[in-house]
């Protein structure tokens, strides 16, 4: 009945709430799993780890989480600090694709199952990515920006760490689609790190450069909301479109007050919900395809109201 409910779940690509993979643990079954997101502070990964735990919570698990910050030596003792403490099992977004592999031998070599959620790897050892169908969604950003301006103008792309090939596969899908507008030129293609800080300052100087610009593609809403500072503060609103990623409460806030172009909905809570689910799954025996794939969905001023959160 599970790999019933698990196969319709994959195909849905979404998370029913009363999904039940397994019954509450006796005191004497206490399971703990472990958790390392890449970053503390950012929202995105704040809801998700409250996802996260709100699903242990029903499954009567506890939930034992190390800091990364973006710091992938501090990301791979985190999970060797996790495995020392007995864990049954590990979800990780990891910082690097290839640069936290030692990690993900660990966890093999204690048998514990490591389950990437949001971020994969290309290690041999990832049980399973729990993914987003990235280069669709960057297809997606840029049909809807291609659109928006008429199929003309100079966009830049923020994109996000250079070893992530999450972020990777997301520009790949972008310029895809706007390699068959010949009116669109991507004017500026940069990596780096996902914060508000870096959004100001790249936008404020690709917007130097090219003070036509007509899009900025961002990789994620904190970077957007930097990139969203630099051209309300060049004058530019509603002339640069700036799009984001994740929809964070901010993100949806900036979208309804028209100085965001849109974000994508990537509902980082059931995110974190499903990776949970898919851990438990494993764990208990059941079969799991290697990649589950997460819903998303473009949020701009068209249906941003129903997606704003309730007050």
């Amino acid at each position: 009945m599970f790999k019933a409910r698990m196969a319709a779940l994959t195909a849905a690509l979404i998370v029913p709430a009363a999904l039940a993979v397994a019954a509450p643990a006796t005191a004497q079954q206490k399971v703990t799993i472990g958790v390392s997101l890449a970053q503390d502070d950012n929202p995105f990964y704040i809801a998700m780890l409250r996802g996260i735990r709100g699903r242990a919570q029903e499954l009567g698990w506890d939930v034992a989480t190390v800091s990364a910050n973006e710091d992938k030596l501090k990301q791979i003792n985190g999970v060797q600090d996790l495995i020392a403490r007995g864990v049954k099992g590990i979800l990780i977004s990891p910082i690097d694709a290839v640069g936290v592999n030692a990690a993900y031998d660990a966890a093999a070599a204690a048998k514990i199952p490591i389950v990437s959620v949001a971020r994969g790897s290309a290690s041999p050892n990832q049980t399973i990515h729990v993914a987003m169908d990235e280069k669709q969604i960057g297809r997606d950003i840029a049909e809807w920006t291609a659109r928006r301006l008429g199929g003309k103008g100079k966009v830049a792309l923020l994109m996000g760490p250079s070893g992530a090939p999450t972020f990777r596969n997301l520009g790949d899908g972008y310029s895809e689609v706007m390699a068959k507008y010949p009116g669109i030129e991507i004017a500026f293609r940069a990596d780096g790190p996902l914060t508000r800080e870096r959004g100001v300052k790249q936008a404020e100087d690709v917007l130097v450069a090219h003070p036509d610009l007509a899009a900025i593609y961002t990789a994620n809403d904190d970077v957007a909301l930097g990139a969203m500072q630099a051209v309300n503060a060049a004058n530019r609103k509603g002339k640069t479109l700036v799009t984001g990623m994740n929809g964070v409460p901010p993100a949806l806030r900036a979208v309804k007050e028209e100085n965001l172009a849109m974000t994508v909905e990537l509902n980082p809570v059931e995110w974190g919900r499903l990776g949970v689910d898919v851990l438990a799954a494993f764990l208990k025996g059941d079969k799991v395809e290697p990649q589950v794939f997460i819903k998303h969905v473009i949020i701009d001023g068209a249906n941003v109201d129903a997606k704003l959160p309730k007050t």
